[in-house]
């Protein structure tokens, strides 16, 4: 089959690689039908992710059909379209049985692309298949679907969740990308005050208000200014960090109110400099966190509801095969306009490239 395979840091190819199989008799093996490209990639590709060893498919995120399960396998069977988690999970552990995933101590966590080949391929090979994939419903769009895998979750538990986002509350969110969209789309299920997205490129912040921000900002002196105008200095009482700079962490820093809560969602490659001098009377929270997409199973019924607006983040469309050509386009965000990119069956509703 052909996989998106990491030849270590600036270095991948879309080449042959062999089939995956059962290797445990709780895997099961799932045909990709959409798969999508996370700013972790990103991160893996500029060395930012030192433990995916060379020759690691990559991808953590897909919606395929089931092919062949291993004999302990109940959920699932041969023919079902399923979710495919960025997260597997062993169902026994002690982080397991708390519903931490991400923490899991029997073989899962974060494995898929990271740890084992993952799913940016023809077939991927899923451990842990009974708690690891999710049966969709027929009225689910797999390009739409193939966003709860890691992104929506995400979104919500490590930036929402953990931020206690509440009604009437300013939510600042840094970082108007996929994950910070995302993060104001499921902020909404609270009621905040008002949302305000900051980012570096205009465009971005343009998708932020078609996705319902209340107010923009370019990041630095100008989002600070807003942030005190409409707060009256106060400060904001969650602040999301979406990006994974050590710029954007201190800005969410600066900008968060006494008694407020930062939520760091960004994969950082650098250390951010955390000043106490200045927070240590501030009684701030400071949350970081995996995604352990317990969430998953209610965004899916949110999604069937038509009310989860996944669709409006995906730009571009690719078939599986042009893969590179959608890394190259994903990873000039600023000029190609890309939030999210999805590969598989074309579609008509938003451009569509084709491998030549």
């Amino acid at each position: 089959m052909k996989a998106l395979v990491f030849h270590g840091s600036g270095a991948s190819a879309w080449e042959d690689v062999p089939d995956p199989g059962i290797q445990d008799p709780a895997d099961a093996v799932v045909r990709v039908e959409a798969v999508t490209i996370c700013g972790t990639d990103l991160h893996i590709l500029k060395g930012d992710v030192p433990e995916v060893r060379p020759g690691t498919v990559l991808g953590h995120e897909a919606v395929g059909e089931v092919v062949e399960v291993g004999a302990d396998v109940r959920n699932v069977r041969p023919g079902d379209h399923v979710l495919v988690s960025c997260i597997t999970a062993c169902g026994r552990c002690r982080f397991c049985r708390d519903g931490v995933y991400g923490q899991c101590l029997g073989g899962g966590g974060w494995i898929l692309g990271h740890l084992i080949d993952g799913t940016q391929a023809e077939y991927v090979r899923v451990p842990h298949a009974d708690m690891s994939t999710h049966p969709l419903p027929g009225a689910v769009d797999d390009r739409a679907a193939v966003l709860l895998a890691d992104i929506f979750p995400t979104a919500y538990e490590v930036g929402v969740l953990n931020g206690r986002v509440a009604p009437g509350d300013t939510v600042v969110v840094v970082g108007a990308g996929p994950i910070g969209l995302a993060t104001m789309a499921t902020a909404g299920f609270y009621s905040p005050g008002r949302i305000i997205a900051v980012d570096l490129e205009p465009s971005r912040l343009d998708a932020a208000k078609n996705l319902g921000a209340d107010a923009v900002a370019l990041a630095g002196d100008e989002a600070e200014q807003l942030v005190a105008d409409l707060t009256e200095g106060l400060g904001a009482d969650v602040v999301v960090e979406a990006v994974g700079v050590p710029e954007s962490f201190e800005l969410c820093t600066r900008v968060v109110r006494p008694g407020g809560h930062v939520a760091n969602i960004g994969v950082h490659g650098k250390p951010a400099t955390l000043h106490l001098e200045d927070l240590w009377t501030k009684d701030v929270t400071i949350t970081t966190g995996l995604v352990d997409t317990h969430s998953t199973p209610t965004l899916l019924r949110m999604m069937a509801a038509g009310r989860l607006p996944a669709s409006a983040l995906v730009t571009h469309t690719f078939e599986l095969d042009a893969m590179e050509d959608a890394y190259d386009v994903f990873s000039r965000a600023a000029d190609t306009g890309a939030l999210k990119v999805v590969l598989g069956e074309p579609r008509h509703d938003t451009l569509t490239v084709r491998a030549s």
